[in-house]
């Protein structure tokens, strides 16, 4: 008799949500986001755009009368406010999120506010009362136009709290974008800068949730998967804009992060990166994250072998070090080095460029050790190990 080995026995519970629908594909918004907005029934979409007139000929697609709210820059409190509050008293039925991550988060916090009612900050972790999004948001169709954040695909908006300085979420199942629409043809005019620090941002996406203590077998796959795309295409779409098939690589990327992130937490690197982007306005996300990377994974796998020397998360620093260097024999310490020489070809700076100050460290740590990203990182780390990778970046 053939005894088969109980291959599940070992595979925690775990949840797997994301958008509704998903649509991938170059030239597909122009040919099919008129036709999707139209099957959710939304007469009078509320469009969150960058600059409207830019996807001029997009936005004339969109059937019915279309409200326009624009969003520069890293989106505040107020500036949700004030976007729910246009889409409210125009009576739209709907959300369309044009624009990079920070366009889709504030997207998706006003289809949450249409429906739920109240203020950003009776929603937001860490810096507001936290009360629990409860009714489904207004239809929402998200639409990237960067390959960064994953927000397509997240369940979470990202805001800054100036009187706060840091940045927190707002977060609910139920605020997952109703369709993902992909294109990446609309990505090809971003500029080299851009494509660097949005593209940095969605890499550690994908490298964040598959070293993450919350990961299971369904986001590992997709994580994997994200990386070998994105440290395959990152520095070709940099140096070359027009290669779509960089462009298509780094959208992959991007949505594998955020369907990785959605259902495995992120760790310590974006732990620092919420409270960064509060504390040094101004500063590319992605560049921050990228700053950090290396640092972090080396106090992780350097305090998982003194704390944790039989944890499997352990083996998967080697494995991505494998994977992004393309060696069968690579280790932690390679995929490190990559790292590092990834930013030194893309120019990445230290964090004091930003503003941050050697003052600021402990307060900054201080500030990283409650963030929610901390809980998916691979183990807890100490306050000293902390400041270590603080320093480092700084």
């Amino acid at each position: 008799m053939i005894v088969f080995p109980s291959v599940m026995s070992s595979v925690s519970r775990f949840e797997f949500a994301t958008a509704t629908r998903i649509v991938f594909g170059s030239g597909s918004a122009e040919k099919e986001l008129g036709s999707l907005v139209d099957s959710l029934g939304i007469s009078k979409p509320l469009v969150v755009t960058g600059t409207a007139a830019r996807y001029e000929s997009l936005l004339k697609t969109l059937p019915g009368t279309r409200e326009v709210f624009e969003v520069h820059g890293e989106p505040t409190v107020e500036v949700a406010t004030v976007g729910t509050q246009k889409a409210v008293d125009a009576g739209c039925d709907g959300v369309v999120g044009l624009g990079g991550g920070s366009v889709l988060d504030v997207g998706k916090i006003i289809a949450a506010l249409i429906t739920n009612g109240g203020e950003p900050l009776d929603y937001m972790e860490v810096v507001g009362k936290g009360k629990k999004i409860t009714k489904p948001s207004s239809p929402y169709v998200a639409v990237p136009t960067t390959a960064g954040t994953g927000a397509e695909v997240t369940r979470n908006g990202v805001l800054c709290s100036p009187e706060h300085r840091v940045k927190a979420s707002i977060r609910a199942a139920t605020m997952l974008p109703t369709v993902a629409l992909i294109d990446p043809t609309l990505m090809l005019s971003l500029p080299p800068s851009v494509t660097a620090s949005t593209g940095l941002d969605a890499f550690t996406q994908c490298l964040e949730p598959f070293i993450s203590c919350l990961a299971n077998p369904l986001t590992d796959a997709i994580a994997k998967e994200g990386l070998r795309h994105g440290s395959r295409s990152l520095l070709q779409a940099v140096e070359n804009g027009a290669d779509l098939k960089a462009r298509e690589g780094m959208a992959l990327c991007s949505l594998f992060g955020g369907l990785a992130l959605a259902n495995a937490k992120l760790g310590a690197v974006h732990g620092f990166a919420g409270v960064l982007g509060g504390w040094c306005r101004g500063a590319p996300h992605g560049a921050v994250c990228a700053v950090l990377l290396p640092h972090v994974i080396a106090v992780n796998a350097r305090a998982m072998r003194e704390r944790a020397p039989d944890s499997p998360l352990l083996q998967r620093y080697d494995e991505v070090a494998r994977i992004i260097t393309e060696r069968p024999d690579a280790t932690c310490d390679d995929g490190v080095h990559w790292i590092e020489g990834l930013c030194s070809k893309l120019n990445v700076p230290k964090l004091s460029t930003y503003g941050l100050k050697e003052d600021d460290i402990s307060a900054v740590v201080e500030k990283a050790a409650k963030s929610s990203s901390m809980k998916g990182n691979s183990l807890i780390l100490t306050v000293d190990e902390l400041t270590t990778i603080l320093k480092a970046a700084f």
